[in-house]
């Protein structure tokens, strides 16, 4: 099986390529990367009909490409992603978060009904809650300037700057950490909020698999 990943930041790429190859090594991967998508939605303040028509001009590439199936890698792009699942269709084409979504409300089932939603990229917290179910309230958090630390090549200061941010989301029943740069920083997460947190690769990767039998 050949899965496309299209990549609107270089930091999605470590890992879920990680997560294939632990989950998924028989996979082969494409690396799409495109990292002006993410500064333009920043500067445009949403998703634009421009925005919307280059995502789907990558659908089709990928697609003219061999993939069997695409998975998005960033997440402030929903509406975008969903417009090319509906042009590509019946190939799989994944949300970045669709996977981690459903693990973070299944868990939360008798427990609980508020989800932590940390971001280190500000439009995300705008683009994502709608995806959660109406019964879950989520609480949304930036963790300033550990975006900017990544960028610097300083994964420390990242993965610091997203656990001190995790502190103001004690009161949640789970935190979700919303970009694939973050899944690293997990465990000093919970181990700084004592709450449950779930990441995005893995839970994307099992999702895939499962969907292409």
């Amino acid at each position: 099986m050949r899965i496309a990943l299209v990549h609107a930041l270089k930091h999605s790429i470590v890992p879920i390529e990680a997560a294939f190859a632990s989950h998924w090594p028989e996979a082969r991967l494409m690396n799409l990367l495109d990292d002006s998508l993410s500064a333009d939605v920043a500067r445009d303040g949403g998703i634009t009909e421009a925005m919307t028509e280059r995502f789907l001009k990558l659908g089709r590439y990928a697609k003219g490409a061999g993939a069997d199936a695409i998975l998005f890698t960033c997440s402030a792009f929903g509406a975008c992603i969903e417009a090319v699942a509906r042009e590509q269709a019946p190939m799989p084409v994944l949300k970045p978060n669709e996977a981690m979504i459903e693990q973070a409300v299944g868990q939360l089932v008798g427990k609980g009904c508020r989800i932590g939603l940390l971001s280190t990229f500000a439009p995300t917290l705008v683009s994502m809650p709608p995806e959660f179910p109406g019964s879950v309230e989520i609480v949304p958090k930036l963790a300033e300037g550990a975006l900017a630390a990544l960028d610097r090549g300083d994964r420390a200061e990242h993965d610091r700057l997203v656990a001190v941010a995790s502190r103001d989301l004690r009161d949640c029943d789970l935190i979700a950490l919303a970009q694939y740069s973050m899944a690293p920083a997990a465990a000093l997460v919970a181990k700084m909020s004592g709450r449950p947190v779930v990441t995005t690769p893995d839970s994307a990767v099992l999702k895939l698999k499962q969907a292409l039998g």
